[in-house]
């Protein structure tokens, strides 16, 4: 049974390692949109943002992919419709 300590630092790395992947995710965006007029958060869709569109998207995820070295499968590409789902799935790979 983990310790209280142990939850709370448990929790404090796992907030600090999803603001470490949404600020990759924002800079991924910034280059590949080549603005930063949007906030990304968990609920974002591609409909919160300008200029995600289906070409934008598949840049997107081509330059996260590079950034953190790993690859998307097709299922889990299909499953994403939030930036919380795209955290959690980077998050699953690295860790």
């Amino acid at each position: 049974m983990e310790k209280p300590i142990e939850k709370k630092l448990l929790k404090y790395l796992k907030a600090m390692e999803k603001n470490e992947i949404l600020k990759k995710i924002n800079d991924s965006f910034a280059k590949i949109l080549e603005h930063d007029n949007f906030k990304l958060v968990d609920e974002t869709t591609a409909h919160d943002v300008d200029g995600w569109d289906s070409v934008s998207h598949l840049m997107i995820i081509t330059e996260i992919e590079e950034k953190f070295e790993i690859e998307f499968e097709l299922m889990e590409l299909m499953n994403m419709n939030t930036i919380g789902d795209l955290i959690s799935s980077i998050s699953n790979k690295i860790s």
